[in-house]
C-alpha cells in the first residue's frame, strides 16, 4: 500500500517559527500511512510575475514548488497571522501554484489549513484567507480540517507543539478529518 502524500507549506519565513514547530509535530505525529513532506522556505520564491511565469524561464524555487504540488495527493497549509492575514509569502506560493489558469498544481488539489498565532483565535482570519485564496486558485478546500492553536510565543515559550499533549490530539484529529475527507473522495 502507498503512502499518501500531504505536502505541507509553512507560511512563516523566521528561524523558530512556531509554525515551523507545528508542522514538524503534524509530521512527526502523522499514521504509517501517511508521509508529510515540509516544503523548503517559501522565502526563496519570487513574487508571481506572469512576465517570468514563462516555459522554460520559471525560476528554479518556483518550478520546485510546483512539481511538489504536482506529485502530492493532499496540500497542507501552515500559516501565522500576519496583520489580521495571510502571510505574503505563503499568498505567493497560492499564487505560483494557481497557474497556468485551469491547469495549475492546486487545480482540484485537495487542501487543508492549519495554523498557530499569538492572538486568543489561534489565527483564525489568516486560515480563512489561505482557504479563500487557495480555493478561488482551485483547490478543493477540506473546511473539516481544523488547528488554530492560540497564544503561540507563550504556550510555546519553552515547549515545542510536538511535547504539547493537547496539540497532539488535535493533529490526531487533523488526520482523522484528511482520513476522512480522502474516504468521501474516493466514494
Amino acid at each position: 500500500m502507498s503512502k499518501n502524500t500531504v505536502l505541507t507549506l509553512v507560511g512563516s519565513l523566521r528561524a523558530g517559527s512556531t509554525n515551523q514547530q507545528l508542522a514538524e509535530a503534524i509530521q512527526l505525529n502523522a499514521p504509517e500511512n501517511v508521509e508529510v513532506l515540509i516544503h523548503d522556505s517559501l522565502g526563496n520564491i519570487p513574487f508571481y510575475n506572469e512576465d517570468i511565469d514563462v516555459e522554460g524561464q520559471v525560476p528554479a524555487a518556483a518550478a520546485a514548488l510546483r512539481a511538489a504540488a504536482n506529485t502530492a495527493d493532499t496540500l497542507l497549509l501552515v500559516t501565522p497571522e500576519h496583520n489580521g492575514t495571510v502571510p505574503a509569502s505563503l499568498k505567493n506560493a497560492i499564487d505560483w501554484l494557481s497557474r497556468p489558469f485551469g491547469a495549475g498544481a492546486l487545480s482540484g488539489k485537495p487542501t487543508a489549513v492549519v495554523g498557530t498565532a499569538f492572538g486568543q483565535f489561534g489565527g483564525v482570519w489568516a486560515q480563512d484567507e489561505a482557504r479563500k485564496a487557495a480555493g478561488i486558485a482551485g483547490a478543493r478546500i477540506l473546511d473539516t480540517v481544523k488547528l488554530a492553536v492560540p497564544g503561540s510565543m507563550v504556550r510555546f515559550a519553552e515547549i515545542h507543539p510536538k511535547d504539547d499533549a493537547e496539540v497532539v490530539e488535535q493533529i490526531k484529529a487533523v488526520f482523522e478529518a484528511l482520513d476522512e475527507s480522502r474516504a468521501v473522495s474516493a466514494a
